[in-house]
């Protein structure tokens, strides 16, 4: 039996010269042009009752039966696998049909070989052009993917082909119900897979997006900035443990900075330097963006680092703990200090974009440049108005237009 599917062949026969019983296996045959491959159909055939020409058993025997459905099922696997690879690629060898149609995936990149090839490379850019929490991020974000695979079809991995709206849907309940993970980290993780998604339509892997129609649940906007008498509450309390007055002046240092958390683990002296009028600034390169931030140091900033010099190892500022002993410190301070939300040491970094700036009428250009972002657009996500701010510049308002207009009654 022969069809065709534009350059696409395939034909059944069976091998010459084995013989069990009167049956022979039953072969196939794939030829795409001038290009051929040959397949077992793990099937076997009575010899007396094959069809040369057509390619299947004649009669209607429940062998014979048996036999033909099964020539039908490959043959219409065949051809479409064919349509399918010449969707994504433009084109396809016999050999790539044979690989895609017995499932193989040693010429079909499957999801996970991509996402390992994808971290390999963001492993080797740690450090260069890759921050290390942006690769670990990805890491994460692989093994949850790896484990969702596996226990969902239960299989090691799977074809990009096989990719559809309802894979997608099931990853992201994976990921909220049974992982019980935060909003914040599902929709990172859901960022983390649309890029292999977007790796693979580039790279003709796939021709459609799964992710077609498909809108994240959005978690609701918290206030992520300390408000100044929460923050001034958290200054004046006198703590006895080191370790927490320690942690409780970073996050300060942060709040009158923007500095992140690895900006100011990175800090060195030489990073600090005098202007010929006398005051002293803050000269960084971000390593999250690259860009360089200029910030002027204030009175409060100074006394830190003044506080805390020569207890730092080498050339560094502050002799920083981890991020993760921070925020737990953190967590411990706001019960000191009876401040009921979650504190974290990133909240630093908007309080300074919101109450020591914003609030006190820095203008959203310069905070974007202090802050090191590349677009206003992300300093705006840190800018929040307080209701404070939005009082004194209405009272400022009536006094400007209380004599210019006037309402007849």
């Amino acid at each position: 039996m022969k069809t065709s599917n534009e350059n696409l062949k395939v034909s059944f026969y069976l091998k010459k010269n084995v013989s069990r019983n009167g049956l022979s296996p039953v072969m196939g045959r794939i030829a795409v042009g001038g290009d051929m491959v040959q397949f077992s159909c793990k099937s076997d055939a009575d010899v007396n009752l094959w069809d040369t020409r057509a390619g299947r058993m004649n009669g209607k025997s429940r062998h014979a039966r048996m036999v033909n459905k099964e020539i039908d099922k490959i043959n219409v696997a065949v051809n479409a696998s064919y349509r399918e690879i010449v969707a994504a690629k433009g084109q396809a060898t016999a050999n790539d049909v044979k690989n895609a149609f017995q499932g193989i995936a040693s010429s079909q990149k499957t999801l996970l070989m991509v996402y390992r090839e994808h971290n390999a490379d963001y492993e080797k850019r740690t450090g260069v052009n890759v921050a290390r929490g942006t690769f670990l991020n990805y890491r994460n974000s692989y093994y949850r993917l790896e484990r969702f695979i596996r226990q969902k079809y239960h299989v090691s991995d799977i074809s990009f082909r096989h990719l559809d709206y309802s894979f997608i849907e099931n990853f992201e309940y994976f990921l909220r119900i049974d992982s019980r993970l935060m909003p914040g980290t599902v929709q990172n993780n859901m960022i983390c897979l649309r890029k292999m998604i977007r790796i693979a339509i580039g790279s003709r892997m796939i021709s459609h997006d799964p992710f077609t129609g498909y809108s994240s649940e959005r978690q609701k906007a918290c206030q992520r900035f300390l408000p100044i008498d929460e923050l001034e509450k958290m200054m004046n309390k006198v703590i006895d443990s080191p370790a927490l007055s320690f942690s409780r002046d970073m996050f300060v240092f942060s709040s009158y900075t923007g500095l992140s958390y690895i900006d100011l683990f990175n800090l060195t002296n030489q990073q600090i330097f005098k202007t010929d009028d006398g005051s002293f600034w803050l000269n960084i390169t971000r390593q999250k963006t690259g860009n360089v931030s200029k910030i002027p140091l204030l009175e409060l900033p100074l006394q830190l680092i003044e506080k805390y010099r020569g207890t730092a190892s080498g050339d560094k500022v502050f002799p920083m703990k981890t991020c993760c002993r921070m925020n737990i410190n953190l967590k411990n301070i706001a019960k000191l200090c009876g401040i009921e939300r979650r504190l974290t040491f990133h909240m630093a970094r908007h309080t300074f974009a919101t109450e020591t700036c914003l609030s006190q009428g820095v203008p959203i250009e310069t905070v974007s440049r202090m802050m090191g972002h590349n677009e206003l657009n992300t300093t705006q996500i840190y800018a929040k108005v307080t209701h404070n701010k939005i009082n004194e510049e209405m009272e400022a308002l009536s006094e400007i237009i209380k004599d210019e207009y006037v309402l007849a009654l």
